[in-house]
């Protein structure tokens, strides 16, 4: 029994120390970052440290962000590397948050794993290192396919689609490369698709918060947790 708790009580201290690096890891500069675990080479956790690249010291969470801190850490295992990048004002983070939940996890005519695929096609166009590793492991989780999130990090045109999401991804990728030709033309392609007039909305809105996320990212260099790229392989 003393055993097991000894051995519960270091790996409680190894979580926290993670967490405490990752805290100071958002400064950027010389983060103290924790012994990579043995089967994960020291070279690769190093190439996502630090997480942002500008130096932004953290302030203290708010009540409703360390609740949710905490409820990432409960259902996830970790907090989102986005979150901590954001860390450094309260005001910023809970208006991403916020604004993340309802597009991706609220109600809308577009499942949960249509919204990861226009984040991931988006994202691609824009080469967000950052949304690939993190939505590419979203969209794998969803579909249960590793394969169609492989497809759609690399290139959504080579993936099994309905006509359906064909449409849906056509539209959000000429949204992201070229926003002023979109017309008519193009929205009566969605609503032929079957999409209603709240879900072209919701397409738009999710692509565009990509856009918007995918831009934030490269310029400061914004870097996944390590947990993503292994996740529902």
């Amino acid at each position: 029994m003393a055993k097991n708790l000894k051995t519960a009580g270091k790996a409680m201290a190894a979580k926290a120390a993670t967490n405490r690096a990752a805290l100071r890891a958002i400064k950027g500069g010389k983060a103290a970052s924790p012994k990579a675990p043995a089967s994960k080479p020291a070279a690769a956790q190093a190439d996502d440290a630090p997480i942002i690249a500008l130096n932004l010291p953290p302030v203290k969470l708010s009540p409703a962000m360390a609740a949710y801190f905490k409820k990432c850490e409960e259902k996830l295992g970790f907090v989102p590397n986005v979150l901590l990048a954001y860390a450094f004002d309260m005001t910023k983070l809970e208006t991403f948050v916020a604004m993340y939940n309802d597009l991706m996890l609220g109600e809308s005519g577009l499942s949960k794993l249509e919204r990861e695929m226009i984040a991931v096609a988006v994202s691609s166009l824009n080469r967000c290192y950052y949304c690939l590793t993190a939505h590419g492991a979203a969209v794998r989780h969803y579909s249960g396919n590793p394969l169609l999130g492989e497809h759609m990090v690399m290139n959504y045109r080579v993936a099994r689609l309905s006509k359906r999401q064909r449409t849906m991804l056509d539209f959000a990728v000429k949204l992201t490369a070229s926003p002023w030709s979109v017309e008519e033309g193009d929205r009566e392609r969605l609503r032929r698709a079957g999409f209603s007039e709240r879900d072209i909305w919701d397409i738009a809105a999710v692509a565009g918060f990509f856009n918007m996320s995918n831009r934030v990212a490269s310029a400061t260099d914004m870097r996944p947790n390590t947990v993503y790229h292994g996740q529902a392989r």
